[in-house]
């Protein structure tokens, strides 16, 4: 399971770049609006931040393939070695994708609702796909079993694209997600820190401290035993 940052957030991203296991950042326009700087900068600020390794993905905005193309080869000279583009799945962005497969540029295909998107980009050459969860399930779908249905299609017919599973709004979306077999997961900041907390833990781990500075001290940990 990936990891995948889903903010533009300088500095969440540094933070959870240096606690957890992070494999990269995407973003959208909507989220890059929100910084509201230089769309260069902002990019060329996230690739700063988590270094080469790890994956960047990048989203175009034109509705025709040789213009998305175009964007694609732009966005690739500044946000660095180790980047995914993102393509919408409509019959423009199906064709693009064809073709940026054919240039050796990693792709990730977007805005999917369907298991049969998802197919078809991924015979088109697609890196990575990206159901919407939170959407899906809003419209009265079911967001983990369309994910479930994309990892047997492409179990099936021997695929190796890659489900990023996108667009959440609570932890046991993440949760069901995974079980449904989805390769990585791209959580927004409010959300991230969620999926490791319990209130269980925190109460616990007051208690341990209690017991032992009742015993050693105010302040003493193993270090002064």
């Amino acid at each position: 399971m990936q990891y995948i940052l889903d903010t533009a957030d300088i500095s969440f991203i540094k933070k959870a770049i240096d606690l957890y296991p992070i494999e990269g950042v995407t973003t959208n326009p909507t989220i890059i609006a929100k910084e509201k700087g230089d769309f260069k900068s902002i990019i060329k600020g996230i690739r700063e931040v988590i270094g080469e390794d790890l994956m960047l993905h990048v989203q175009c905005l034109s509705l025709d393939a040789e213009t998305i193309v175009k964007e694609a080869l732009y966005i690739k000279q500044f946000a660095g070695k180790n980047v995914s583009v993102k393509i919408p799945v409509i019959p423009e962005g199906i064709k693009a994708i064809k073709i940026l497969k054919s240039k050796n540029i990693r792709t990730t295909a977007t805005a999917i609702f369907t298991a049969q998107q998802a197919l078809m980009a991924a015979n088109a050459g697609a890196d990575y796909v990206a159901p919407y969860i939170n959407r899906i399930d809003n419209i009265l779908g079911d967001g983990a079993k369309v994910v479930s249905d994309i990892v047997q299609l492409f179990n099936i017919n021997n695929i190796s694209t890659k489900v990023l599973a996108a667009s959440f709004k609570n932890v046991e979306q993440v949760h069901k997600v995974c079980l449904a077999g989805a390769h990585s997961v791209t959580v927004n900041k409010d959300l991230f820190e969620k999926l490791i907390y319990h209130p269980y833990t925190d109460l616990s781990i007051k208690t341990f401290i209690s017991d032992w500075e009742g015993q050693y001290g105010k302040g003493k940990t193993t270090l002064d035993a």
